[in-house]
């Protein structure tokens, strides 16, 4: 049986999509924090049990019977370690054969700071003797979905990102990438760094809402403190703001570029491109 944690989340659901073209839905189990909250899992077949990250006791029946694991990590930033240890405790004592987690890109020498809870994640793992499979993904291209309206509105993306490149890629491309390893063969041990084919500057997502809106907007590059002092100004909560700004200035150092196209050749296509993921936003709104 193949699990997916955090299976009511917007990754864990396009994981459980991807695995269901390939997978019989009765061999599919989807964990998630409120059963009352995901019908939708419920009506596609598939198994659900209840489990959270943050109560252990949830987690050891939840797991039984389960073969291959995707841990999703937890989006509870600087609680982040403990919760992972509780799902990866409750796994090695179920007898999981394989344990695969959604890390950050390379995430040994990333210069961001939401980087450490990701490589401690993974220590725990092999430290836990699970054979593994590490999913380091870049960013999200959906992480710039909260950003459009206010570009829209004022003609302006903001960041602290300077010309640095962001090799992004869509959920659903990770979300593939994810279905692939779990019903692979051979997979314990990779590591994959996992990003899109074409990276980005912030300037140039700009100038792609620009083309597809037919309204101006422009890139204003901060400092990351003053970008930070801004996100807050618009209501984010200071520590949010923060990683979001230590993120931007992290890809200024190429944190969140990579090259390989180990993502394109694990899904067996081209990733979705910024064009095509911000054309089919933008027609939803």
């Amino acid at each position: 049986m193949i699990a997916v944690t955090g299976a009511s989340g917007q990754l864990g659901r396009l994981v459980i999509q991807a695995l269901l073209g390939t997978v019989p839905a009765n061999q599919v189990l989807a964990i998630v924090r409120d059963v009352s909250k995901a019908d939708d899992l419920r009506a596609s077949g598939v198994q659900l049990r209840q489990g959270d990250y943050s109560k252990p006791e949830t987690l050891a029946s939840a797991l039984q019977g389960v073969k291959k694991l995707l841990l999703v990590s937890s989006s509870e930033v600087g609680q982040r370690l403990e919760q992972h240890k509780n799902v990866i405790q409750a796994a090695k004592t179920a007898g999981v054969e394989l344990i695969a987690y959604t890390s950050i890109l390379h995430a040994d020498t990333s210069p961001l700071v939401l980087a450490k809870e990701h490589i401690e994640t993974e220590q725990l793992i092999r430290d836990s003797g699970l054979p593994f499979v590490f999913l380091r993904n870049s960013w999200y291209i959906e992480n710039y979905f909260s950003a459009v309206g206010t570009a829209l509105e004022t003609g302006k993306v903001f960041g602290a990102a300077g010309e640095g490149k962001f090799s992004a890629a869509s959920r659903a491309d990770y979300a593939a990438a994810a279905a692939a390893v779990l019903t692979g063969s051979d997979q314990a041990g990779k590591i994959y760094e996992l990003a899109g084919d074409q990276a980005f500057t912030l300037a140039e997502l700009a100038a792609t809402l620009a083309d597809l809106s037919g309204k101006p907007v422009a890139y204003v590059n901060f400092a990351e403190n003053e970008y930070k002092d801004m996100l807050v100004s618009f209501g984010l909560p200071e520590g949010f703001a923060y990683v979001l700004a230590q993120s931007d200035t992290g890809a200024a150092q190429g944190g969140l570029y990579d090259g390989d196209g180990q993502l394109g050749k694990l899904i067996q296509r081209p990733t979705t491109t910024l064009r095509a993921v911000l054309q089919a936003h933008l027609s939803s709104i």
